[in-house]
């Protein structure tokens, strides 16, 4: 498959990533050109864009790590709105692509919702992002001040936590603290590849 980035189409293979010079009005317009599809993944960052083709590993991991989270926060008896996938943009600085956002604490302000004004309306309380080809940074979430970031590296969970103008790496999550949330995450993608989704869901279930 060749590459082809275009206002009319944007296509590329699974697994690259793309780096291009471009302004917001260029963005844009590879937005638009993906019609209501979701792939490409694309970025902005002043001057630049950054456009991804995930592979099927990458939609795998993002769904496990989400179903984590939301059996967590059943145990707790928490309520909670998820949203996948998402764009969220702030208007000639920036524009990206989680690859699932939760809001817990604040899951009132996004109930029964179809748009969220990123301007005015509360960021979500954790965003989660897959990593497969080092197309992700911490830093490129901080025009949106999500307070927790969890991005999956090379399938090792990393914790980060907005502290003033920085994330900083940690290994307790805000979201659930007295957890052991890498541990979790790590003994239930375990079995899940071991014994399946479904079985490895259902086995942390029990454990909580």
């Amino acid at each position: 498959m060749y590459a082809v980035i275009s206002p009319q189409k944007t296509q590329i293979p699974p697994g690259t990533v793309v780096r291009i010079p471009g302004t917001w009005q260029d963005y844009k317009l590879l937005c638009e050109s993906r019609g209501d599809g979701s792939i490409p993944r694309i970025k902005y960052r002043l001057g630049e864009i950054l456009l991804m083709s995930p592979m099927p590993k990458h939609g795998r991991e993002a769904h496990l790590l989400a179903r984590i989270v939301e059996t967590l926060l059943d145990s707790e008896n928490r309520d909670h709105e998820a949203f996948t996938p998402i764009t969220i943009e702030l208007p000639e600085e920036g524009g990206i692509e989680p690859d699932y956002c939760f809001y817990i604490d604040n899951w009132r302000s996004a109930l029964g919702k179809d748009r969220i004004d990123w301007q005015t309306d509360p960021p979500p309380d954790l965003a989660i992002e897959i990593d497969v080809t080092s197309y992700t940074s911490p830093e490129d979430y901080l025009p949106y001040r999500i307070p927790e970031l969890w991005l999956l590296k090379r399938g090792n969970l990393q914790i980060y936590s907005l502290e003033n103008d920085a994330y900083i790496l940690r290994s307790q999550s805000r979201c659930f603290p007295g957890l052991d949330v890498i541990a979790i995450v790590t003994s239930t993608f375990q079995a899940a590849g071991d014994r399946g989704t479904g079985r490895a869901i259902r086995e942390l279930r029990s454990r909580l």
